[in-house]
């Protein structure tokens, strides 16, 4: 059986960081309140015109560097966004005409925080359907459509890309083992943009009104988010006949130090199996697990053919996991 192996993995965040103090200036906050709810104390925020096409070029063109690959080999290219350079042409166009990749096709898609398992599920599948090189990028400008009046939520985003390249594999010890996904449109109210849509397009009063900025339930969705990403994470694990210790790194989204805490106890995982870089760049959203999975391969805390478990809950709501065996393989 063919199955999508991550063979390289590669990320970009803004150069420009604010910090919890930034944000005091701006907010009524402070450091300590940020950190002890949140866990975060700085965040990347995109330079002026700096879009997220231009961060997943970044990204991507890191990401062929280091794989040895040339853009007109990529067959193509998933976006996982909810802020897109534009509504069209798709970001993966964009960056199919900036990195040169000639031959290939691609789409974006929206999942929010989950986007990037949802595009890693379709990249696979295009893997086990013939495609021989498929990029995945996760990328996000949340300081786009962030309202720095409103310390609710402009403390808890930045800004950031990650992209892999999956490729074909048939060794059983490598590759995309399986995943859990969801969506619950019943969530939609807690967490979502008010305008900027069909239903409620830009107008004089939705500016006015400070509707093109994300609005968020806090409490709702911290109760979802504790739970469903827990259930799945234990879930996948039990379906493929796994247990936590089996688990070289857990990789879940990065939306609150307590939810992450909560979310890796209920699974039984210890501290030092579970990544946690939230403190550097806040809630990257589509970006924040490939930006988790360049860092524990960066800094060697996994090796080929180690057990990655990979978790999130997003807007929408959305949630699921992915577990896979990172690493080459022997190819298809």
């Amino acid at each position: 059986m063919i199955r999508a192996a991550i063979t390289g993995v590669a990320s970009y965040v803004p150069e420009k960081i604010l910090t919890n103090f930034d944000l005091e200036k701006l907010v009524d906050t402070n450091d300590e309140w940020i950190v002890s709810r949140t866990g975060i104390r700085e965040r990347h925020v995109a330079a002026d015109g700096e879009a997220s096409s231009d961060m997943s070029v970044q990204a991507v063109n890191k990401l062929l560097l280091e794989t040895g690959t040339k853009a007109e080999e990529i067959d193509a290219i998933i976006v996982a966004t909810v802020t897109p350079d534009m509504l069209f042409p798709s970001t993966a166009a964009l960056i199919q005409h900036k990195i040169g990749a000639t031959k290939a096709w691609g789409y974006d898609l929206s999942g929010a925080c989950s986007g990037f398992l949802f595009a890693l599920k379709s990249g696979g599948s295009l893997i086990q359907t013939g495609h021989k090189k498929v990029i995945v990028v996760g990328v996000d400008t949340m300081s786009s459509i962030l309202d720095y009046t409103d310390r609710n939520t402009c403390i808890l985003f930045g800004d950031g890309a990650g992209a892999v390249l999956l490729e074909p594999t048939e060794d059983e010890n490598y590759g995309i083992i399986d995943d859990l996904l969801f969506i619950d449109g019943s969530g939609a109210d807690a967490l979502h943009m008010k305008a900027g849509g069909s239903r409620k397009p830009a107008t004089h009063a939705t500016i006015d009104a400070r509707e093109h900025y994300i609005w968020q339930d806090g409490k709702s969705v911290f109760k979802r988010a504790s739970t469903d990403m827990a259930e799945v994470s234990a879930a996948i694990l039990k379906k493929n006949n796994f247990n936590s210790e089996d688990v070289a790194i857990f990789i879940p989204h990065q939306a609150n130090k307590r939810i992450i805490d909560m979310a890796a106890r209920k699974a039984g995982f210890r501290d030092e199996q579970v990544l946690i870089n939230i403190d550097k760049y806040g809630n990257t959203t589509a970006a924040t697990l490939p930006l988790g999975l360049d860092e524990v391969v960066k800094e060697k805390r996994i090796k080929d053919g180690d057990l990655v478990l990979l978790a999130a809950f997003g807007a929408g709501y959305t949630w699921g996991s992915i577990l896979l065996r990172y690493g080459p393989g022997k190819k298809g």
